[in-house]
């Protein structure tokens, strides 16, 4: 299986799985739109992403949801790998028709060529979330396993922003396993899942082999600097370098599981290569809980500047509180632990956003933008 198609590989994932799988001796073809969100204007001339491509792939420019941009994108290929999507959660409760097209119709359009037009295919690895998720999962104070619905919007605009029970008691969060309860509280999450059910269901009525990873909060090196709905790394170090103030949302202590681009790209090429990850559904993440607050004080002081973090108790509708991967499977199927801890990672992704072009990533234009929607409130 030499021939790969990567789907949104011009992206900050997918452009990085690009280079390493041509390291490894692959013939890599990538499907991409070069959304202007992502890689800003110009972007052939001044995407960094795209330009570390350029030149080593063969580069489709379309979109997913053209079906002669897929079906020529689809010749020839061994394996498709799934990573074109949007991808802001604040951002899909309001631009639902757009995610719906991008994300649902063009995994659908994809699967519909492969049962209905001649192909060679054989795998098809899809780039799902830990969204799919909603809320993770939790313990009550009688240690049973509890998945709460999506939070009270009066409890957390009178500063209560835990997760409780019915009865108010407060519930303690545990590695989330691919077991779960699915139940998303974005937009983004829903398509990410209703993406998932296409995948496993079209696959394995015509035979072809399906992998599912379903990625944690993905930073690194190479990170869109301009994207305003997503990367909290990225959004908190334009700010901070802009000299503007960081706010905080909620009471600081919603917790991520941040993993590195370069164990990222490593588990996915392994559930390429590896047939015992074949027709499984994987978590992609660290394990370890880290909270929002506690990423901005580490940026702030990696980049030396005086710059207010601002607690705000702001919230956005869709938000989850809590969610840390189980990571079973992943040692299980794909024989892989995390080697990139969140000191180090932060330590070269802080050391390169210092050696790029300071840009307008318009943050200020998003919140402004999903207040006046009512998506963020206070």
């Amino acid at each position: 299986m030499k021939n790969i198609l990567i789907t949104g590989g011009a992206g900050f994932i997918g452009s990085n799985l690009a280079l390493k799988l041509i390291h490894k001796g692959y013939s890599v073809t990538v499907l991409d739109l070069l959304s202007e969100q992502i890689h800003g204007k110009n972007p052939e001339e001044n995407s960094s992403l795209f330009l570390s491509i350029t030149g080593k792939v063969n580069f489709i420019k379309g979109n997913i949801t053209n079906r002669i941009d897929v079906e020529k994108s689809i010749e020839g290929q061994d394996v498709i790998i799934h990573l074109a999507a949007e991808t802001g959660t604040g951002q899909s409760m309001y631009q639902i028709e757009k995610y719906s097209q991008v994300n649902v119709s063009g995994t659908a359009l994809l699967l519909d060529i492969l049962v209905n037009k001649k192909n060679v295919v054989k795998k098809f690895i899809l780039a799902s979330s830990r969204a799919v998720y909603g809320e993770g999962k939790y313990e009550n104070i009688l240690s049973e396993i509890a998945y709460p619905e999506e939070r009270n919007v009066e409890l957390m605009q009178k500063g209560i922003f835990e997760m409780t029970n019915e009865k108010g008691n407060f519930l303690k969060p545990l590695p989330t396993d691919e077991n779960s309860k699915l139940h998303p509280t974005s937009f983004y999450g829903i398509t990410k899942l209703q993406q998932e059910e296409i995948v496993k269901h079209v696959c394995k009525s015509i035979g072809i082999d399906f992998v599912i990873l379903r990625y944690q909060n993905v930073y690194g090196v190479g990170q869109s600097l301009l994207n305003p709905y997503t990367g909290i790394l990225s959004i908190f170090s334009a700010q901070i370098l802009s000299g503007k103030n960081i706010n905080i949302f909620e009471d600081g202590l919603p917790t991520r599981d941040f993993i590195n681009i370069e164990d990222t790209v490593e588990a996915t090429v392994r559930s390429l290569e590896m047939e015992s990850a074949n027709n499984q559904i994987i978590n992609v993440g660290t394990g370890t809980a880290t909270s929002v607050l506690s990423i901005a004080a580490l940026l702030v002081e990696k980049y030396g500047k005086e710059t207010e973090v601002k607690v705000s108790a702001d919230f956005r509708l869709g938000d989850i509180r809590h969610n840390f991967a189980d990571l079973s499977k992943m040692k299980e199927y794909l024989n892989f632990e995390p080697k990139v801890n969140l000191k180090q990672g932060i330590e070269a992704f802080t050391n390169w956003v210092l050696q790029q072009p300071l840009q307008d990533n318009n943050f200020d234009e998003s919140l402004e933008e999903m207040k006046q929607k009512g998506f963020l409130k206070s």
